[in-house]
């Protein structure tokens, strides 16, 4: 692991126990409404009622494990497993206290332990852009999908900064979120990485040819609320 990987584990660690909280803060609640599209898109183009395993890939406090069950259970689905990966100590010792049903492994995106074609579903919410080898990161999950199966990206992708709304989205990511989140948190420095890494990482075009490359068919690709998150969805092929 290099020390840039390392370093970004290390601030993951520190802000865990606020996490949740300055998310929805931040997003005015509004992560909430994206997650639970992603889920409903995602059950949707994979049509079946019994599905294996759902990973969860930077799965942080667990947040999205909880929106996949939920909405499966809203949809009668059948979910044998439900499993949160991250490298953060921090972050899944929170996720294990609040879903304690679900299955959890410490490990990096770029290299799961998980056999070959055993996964229905891999999400990645707000994670991608953590992830230094990105494109190791996408041939793995391509490896542990199952033939058909569904890779789930939500993330804050780079902005093209030429309208009046790309200004004040581009202001308050700057200014307002680190204030905000220094203050929830008790870790600015946290909260000044978050819009840096969206300014070092690619645009939407960029994120989808990667995928493409890398054997994925992008069935669902949408941005939400002024840009600010993009959610992908992409078929193993």
């Amino acid at each position: 692991m290099n020390n840039k990987q390392k370093k970004i584990v290390s601030m993951f660690d520190d802000i865990a126990k606020t996490y949740d909280l300055a998310n929805r803060v931040l997003s005015f609640g509004s992560d909430v409404v994206w997650r639970k599209k992603a889920c409903d898109k995602a059950y949707e183009f994979y049509g079946k009622k019994n599905i294996d395993r759902i990973a969860d890939v930077a799965c942080g406090t667990g947040d999205m494990l909880g929106f996949w069950q939920k909405r499966a259970e809203k949809k009668d689905i059948f979910v044998k497993e439900y499993l949160g990966i991250d490298p953060s100590s921090g972050m899944l010792k929170v996720a294990k206290e609040k879903f304690p049903t679900f299955s959890y492994i410490e490990a990096f995106a770029q290299d799961l332990p998980l056999e070959d074609n055993s996964s229905d579903f891999i999400s990645i919410s707000y994670g991608i852009r953590n992830v230094v080898d990105r494109v190791e990161a996408i041939k793995e999950f391509h490896r542990v999908l199952k033939p058909g199966g569904m890779l789930i990206i939500l993330e804050f992708t780079k902005r093209e900064k030429i309208s009046f709304v790309d200004n004040v989205v581009e202001f308050y990511m700057k200014k307002i979120l680190p204030t905000v989140g220094g203050i929830v948190s008790g870790n600015k420095e946290a909260y000044e990485y978050l819009p840096n890494s969206i300014d070092n990482f690619l645009t939407t075009e960029k994120l989808i040819q990667e995928l493409e490359e890398n054997d994925f068919e992008i069935m669902y690709n949408r941005s939400f609320s002024m840009g600010i998150s993009t959610l992908f969805i992409a078929k193993k092929i």
